[in-house]
């Protein structure tokens, strides 16, 4: 029977016709009393989120956007956003992919000023990112997590804060340095889910070397230069008649030598290791643009930034530069022809950069497989090298003396500063600790090596995901798409803990054992499986690779796009039922409740297919003839 109403006239509930008391009314066994709430009202949710760099702030973008009755706060420890961006302002520093390949999906930016563009344009854009989408008060400078501990009985993460002292000369200031030790004030805070952005290169290190501290002259490590926003010119203005040594051979002092090299009397790169430069995937790119002069780097013209106002144009452009960079992911499979002809190439540009010093390549150019260590373009490293105020230095350092350098040679240089590009700890270990399930510290849990679920989460740590970490970076094609995606899958992940009212979501342990097994089975196909030290295995020549996403770029932003909810175990809140379908409410939605409320709000998200020949294919319509 339907009454003229629509409301069914039957008798089937605990409470009756329409949610009345009728007397005699059937009541089951199983039945509860509902909850006020409607089904679509979403509780209040606490997010934290750790670092402002391209993670954090995507994440403070897309959480804002997409979750309501948020609770956000973005910690930061450094003084400004921007992240590794802001961290570092090294001579030289630039982005070492093409810029318009380095930006966020959504937020183009047409005023780059290069193809590779320097590192402080980098963190203007993110700066600008910030300030468009009003983050600044979601974000707290100079906010250094100490330490995270899960409450298991309430299902919180409680985080202790260590900040400048209130009114202390170091709490304004974007370049004053201060003591965390000391200078400071702590508090706790409470969240109901946190994203650590904290990235795999943020905490560097000194090179561990015999006497390292009885040197007597100037001391700079790349992921400490002290520049203010003046650039780090400012900061070697006075180095003309200084000799300099630089060691290492990765992606900092790559930039670092051919920036040093025309201002400082003498330049020594001491180099323990061989690399690859790859010139550029996209060289046909740079190529065109630059009308086939053999350039390392383009700048862009006038002309070019105001064809890039042709929105048309600028998306193709920007289109078919993200596809060339994810093209080159088959030179990271062995045998491949892809792999082999980079090989070539690569040997071939290296060796006629170096035509004036021949005998460098025999130190530089490597027996493994290009992509085995990081690949980087390297503009005007190789030249610098060959200058006559350039010495490489192959032999591997002995000791450092209070003047200078000795070589196992029995060589000793003396040298006035001291530039030390030595990379950063790698381990996955932070420099706080991480405490889950059963008092469990996430360093103990990475140690010998982390294992995590498509290195976003981590069983025994419920409610807390990563971006950048364990196993999310890439050795060739694009990083932020896959950042991107891993934001979205955690804001999913946060949407499904607030609509369904769970108290925790914790990847399985199987789940965890499962990926562990495919990305083992994957990269012994790959050249990162070589031996070559690298930081894709923790520093290591040879092991586990740890730091990279077992496919490409491509295929991670796949493998993110749906996630597989039955991966995880579930604990409801706490409240008056235990019932999985609690979450259902009191049968009704915020906007039947409101007077004002959409009733038919679904005409307003109508998912219109297209007509059946524009989904129809040639193979398909000649099949059903």
């Amino acid at each position: 029977m339907v009454s003229a109403n629509g409301i069914n006239g039957h008798t089937n509930g605990v409470h009756g016709v329409n949610g009345t008391s009728a007397k005699g009314a059937y009541v089951a066994d199983n039945a509860y009393k509902l909850p006020n709430f409607s089904i679509d009202e979403a509780r209040p949710i606490k997010v934290v989120v750790i670092g402002a760099g391209y993670s954090g702030i995507t994440a403070g973008i897309r959480f804002r956007q997409r979750v309501k009755n948020i609770d956000l706060a973005v910690y930061e420890s450094q003084a400004g956003v921007g992240g590794a961006w802001h961290a570092n302002r090294y001579p030289g520093l630039a982005c070492d992919i093409p810029s318009h390949a380095y930006q966020l999906t959504f937020e183009d930016n047409k005023e780059w000023s290069a193809f590779y563009a320097p590192g402080p344009e980098i963190r203007a854009y993110l700066n600008r990112v910030a300030d468009k989408y009003a983050l600044r008060p979601f974000i707290h400078l100079r906010h250094r997590i100490t330490s995270a501990t899960y409450d298991e009985g309430k299902g919180k993460w409680h985080l202790k804060v260590r900040r400048p002292a209130r009114g202390s000369p170091t709490e304004a200031g974007e370049h004053v340095v201060w003591d965390w030790e000391t200078d400071f004030e702590e508090f706790e805070d409470t969240t109901d889910v946190v994203l650590a952005g904290l990235g795999g290169l943020s905490r560097w290190s000194w090179p561990d070397i015999p006497g390292f501290d009885s040197f007597k002259g100037q001391v700079m490590h790349s992921a400490h230069w002290e520049a203010d926003e003046n650039g780090w010119q400012e900061t070697v203005k006075d180095w003309s008649d200084k000799r300099v040594a630089v060691i290492g051979v990765g992606s900092s002092a790559i930039q670092i030598v051919p920036a040093l090299q025309p201002r400082v009397k003498h330049l020594s790169n001491y180099v323990r290791g061989k690399t690859w430069l790859s010139g550029t995937f996209v060289r046909d790119r740079l190529e065109q643009l630059s009308k086939g002069k053999p350039v390392s780097n383009y700048y862009f013209t006038e002309e070019d930034k105001k064809n890039f106002e042709d929105p048309d144009f600028y998306k193709d452009f920007r289109w078919q530069l993200e596809c060339e960079l994810n093209a080159a992911n088959p030179a990271t499979l062995r045998g491949t022809e892809t792999q082999t002809g980079a090989q070539i190439a690569f040997r071939k540009d290296m060796e006629k950069k170096l035509a004036k010093k021949p005998w460098i390549a025999d130190y530089l150019i490597p027996d493994f497989s290009p992509a085995c260590r990081r690949l980087t373009p390297g503009p005007g490293y190789l030249e610098a090298l060959c200058e006559d105020n350039v010495d490489f230095v192959p032999t591997p350092i002995k000791r450092m003396t209070p003047t200078g350098i000795e070589t196992e040679d029995g060589k000793h240089e003396d040298i006035d500063i001291l530039v030390c590009a030595t990379g950063f700890d790698t381990s996955f270990r932070f420099g706080f600790p991480i405490v889950g399930r059963n008092g469990v510290d996430l360093s103990d849990k990475n140690d010998p090596y982390p294992r995590t679920y498509l290195a976003i989460a981590t069983d025994g740590f419920p409610n807390w995901f990563q971006t950048l970490g364990p196993n999310a970076a890439v050795g060739a094609g694009s990083l932020l798409v896959i950042m991107e995606k891993q934001v979205d899958y955690i804001v999913n992940a946060t949407l499904k803990l607030q609509r369904e009212r769970l108290k925790s979501i914790e990847v399985k342990p199987e789940a965890v054992a499962d990926f562990d097994a495919y990305l083992e089975s994957y990269f012994p196909k790959t050249v990162f499986s070589e031996k070559c030290r690298s930081w894709y295995k923790g520093g290591k020549d040879v092991g586990r690779i740890i730091a990279l996403w077992p496919g490409s770029s491509l295929h991670a932003a796949r493998a993110l796009e749906h996630p597989r909810w039955e991966d995880y175990n579930y604990e409801p809140l706490d409240g008056p039922v235990k019932n999985r379908m609690y979450w259902m409410g009191d049968g009704q939605t915020i906007d039947e409740k409101s007077p004002n409320g959409d009733k038919a709000w679904y005409l307003k998200e109508i998912d219109y297919p297209p007509g059946m020949l524009e989904l129809a294919t040639p193979t398909s319509l000649s099949s059903n003839r």
